[in-house]
């Protein structure tokens, strides 16, 4: 039986370590203030956004200065160099092949619409690669951007085991499946306003070097565009390009275990 000064040492252990993750997660809530739109930020801002106190808001913002992940200025704190180098590892890492990426440009200016790759992660499909539509009106995510596995045509081109995250209870896992023995009857998935209204998508899966299902290639955009006769030529376009990736052998760090 374990010492009441073992016990203490062992509490108090936890508490640190508690302590330390709560640490780790206010600085990268601060980090998160940062964006396009926000590129500049001054601790009273941080203050307001968080509701930490302005003394552990400083220490925090000091600290990450210290690591270069942020850097000083008379109108307030900016990404540091730190993260410019975080940044071109993981772009480095997330990049597709140059042809990879030549075919989705093509495709993107042949179709008029926005090309997508999504990798599954966990209970979420991942943004890894776009190419914009040339039309002003048009469906653009952002890479990184983690979007839900319950609904959409690169859902079910992807994976067919998380229906039971979706919104809308335990009604969705039987249509989840049923869309999952659409999709991979016909060879490619559609969806029609089921994440957002007014958006459609139809997806086709890329197949990696075992021959398994390791991502979804798309082609989105408003649904006025995505007629049936569009629909069938997309789809078309899709699997004719995901064969030439399936032929290269699709390989990426965050589609590896799927």
């Amino acid at each position: 039986m374990p010492s009441a000064t073992s016990r203490k040492a062992t509490a108090g252990e936890e508490t640190s370590d508690s302590q330390g993750v709560r640490s780790i997660q206010r600085a990268l809530d601060i980090l998160s203030l940062l964006s396009e739109d926000r590129p500049l930020i001054a601790v009273r801002d941080i203050v307001a956004a968080t509701g930490l106190a302005k003394t552990t808001v400083i220490r925090i913002v000091q600290t990450l200065e210290q690591s270069g992940l942020l850097w000083a200025t008379n109108s307030g704190y900016m990404a540091g160099p730190g993260l410019w180098r975080w940044a071109h590892l993981a772009r480095r890492s997330w990049e597709l092949p140059p042809e990879t990426q030549r075919m989705m440009r093509e495709l993107a200016a042949r179709e008029r619409e926005t090309v997508n790759v999504y990798v599954a992660r966990d209970i979420v499909r991942v943004c890894i690669a776009q190419q914009e539509s040339p039309q002003p009106l048009r469906h653009v995510v952002h890479v990184g951007d983690e979007l839900p596995l319950w609904a959409g045509a690169s859902a079910k081109a992807l994976l067919e085991r998380v229906a039971r995250s979706s919104p809308y209870g335990e009604e969705h896992v039987r249509r989840m499946r049923e869309w999952i023995d659409e999709a991979a009857q016909q060879g490619y998935a559609v969806s029609h306003g089921e994440r957002e209204e007014g958006l459609s998508a139809v997806a086709v899966p890329i197949l990696g070097r075992s021959g398994t299902v390791v991502a979804a290639l798309t082609l989105s955009g408003p649904t006025v565009r995505f007629t049936d006769e569009r629909v069938a030529v997309f789809a078309q376009a899709l699997l004719a390009a995901a064969a030439q990736m399936n032929e290269r052998g699709f390989d990426h760090p965050l589609g590896s275990s799927y």
